[in-house]
């Protein structure tokens, strides 16, 4: 983040208390962060293809009605516009065919929602610490583990 007079997130999630919550930590951690919200996939996609503002970043849970998140990486990874875009999966599922599926479909990092404000916080005070111009996904840092 540093460098940027402000930073945008977009983030999809059908759970309207866990978007509140989040937009309340990503302000504590820092009040240049702007968070933009959407309901569900097809919300999501929309806002994709309609900015202003174009994210730096995609926070996208997967069990979401109407379009899912599995939807939502396929249709990212297409546009030529969204294919470089860092997308975390941001979810309750910690299966191993959730996580490959997300890998396969292309997204950036995996995040098991945690339980807790204090693990939820700094795992959003990590993820937002990242460089993500030069991240590069790999074994190592797909899943990320507060």
């Amino acid at each position: 983040m540093s460098g940027k007079n402000y930073y945008t997130i977009f983030y999809a999630d059908d759970d309207v208390d866990d978007q509140e919550i989040f937009r309340d930590i990503v302000t504590e951690i820092d009040e240049k962060v702007y968070t933009f919200t959407r309901n569900n996939g097809d919300e999501l996609m929309h806002l994709l293809k309609n900015p202003p503002p174009d994210p730096h970043l995609v926070f996208l849970d997967l069990n979401m009605p109407f379009k899912n998140g599995y939807d939502v990486l396929r249709e990212v990874r297409q546009s030529e516009k969204l294919k470089h875009l860092p997308v975390v999966v941001f979810s309750t599922a910690s299966d191993d065919e959730s996580i490959g599926n997300a890998r396969k479909l292309g997204a950036t990092m995996y995040i098991v929602k945690p339980t807790s404000y204090k693990n939820l916080k700094g795992t959003l005070k990590h993820v937002l610490g990242i460089d993500w111009d030069t991240y590069r996904t790999s074994n190592n840092n797909f899943v990320y583990e507060f």
